[in-house]
């Protein structure tokens, strides 16, 4: 279980232009940051690095609780970024299923996503002739399908409708009341409390 992210003088390149630089912050389990700053300033690719998918310039990424990083990554990590990262040919009960089982989630988690996310009816239809809004609820579907303590969600609010909206503060409200951790790169402001960090400033 991860008790506290800790970021200490975090420095990332895109290519050669620096997005930023010293980046320091600490985040106790049970806590939401939300990273504003304009498009480009790196929210996304801070997210990246700490799902271990890019490789900052300088400084460290650390995840207290847990022995080594990449175990953290592996097993205690959820990365829901812009790409919802789904199979269009898959129904969508077959997408929940396939993400539920790598991610090392069961079936009990699959139907509590399911209820939770009303996607039943969703979920003989291929994910392709999903709308946006029903596309994100079913990539939203793998944080309660495979339960990680660490979420990481870039723009997560952007395709959904306001009920779907309020749900999604619901099971972030939940996560942070279970001792979970969120990082959520953002235009609009989070819908439950939140420590605020602008990158880029």
């Amino acid at each position: 279980m991860i008790t506290a992210l800790e970021i200490r003088g975090l420095s990332i390149r895109r290519g050669e232009r620096r997005l930023f630089r010293d980046l320091a912050f600490r985040l106790e389990a049970g806590a939401a940051l939300a990273l504003t700053g304009a498009n480009g300033s790196g929210k996304t690719s801070l997210l990246r690095a700490i799902a271990g998918l890019l490789r900052p310039a300088a400084g460290d990424i650390v995840f207290e609780g847990v022995a080594e990083a990449e175990v953290a990554r592996h097993e205690a990590v959820h990365l829901l970024g812009h790409a919802d990262g789904l199979k269009g040919s898959r129904t969508a009960r077959e997408e929940l299923d396939f993400q539920a089982a790598w991610l090392g989630g069961g079936a009990g988690g699959v139907a509590a996503a399911i209820d939770r996310l009303a996607l039943t009816p969703l979920l003989d239809l291929e994910v392709r002739r999903l709308s946006a809004g029903q596309r994100r609820r079913l990539a939203l579907a793998r944080l309660i399908a495979a339960p990680r303590p660490l979420w990481l969600l870039d723009e997560p609010m952007a395709p959904l409708d306001t009920a779907r909206r309020a749900l999604l503060a619901e099971m972030m409200q939940s996560h942070l009341a279970g001792g979970g951790l969120i990082v959520a790169a953002v235009h609009d402001p989070l819908p439950i409390d939140a420590v605020t960090l602008e990158i880029g400033a």
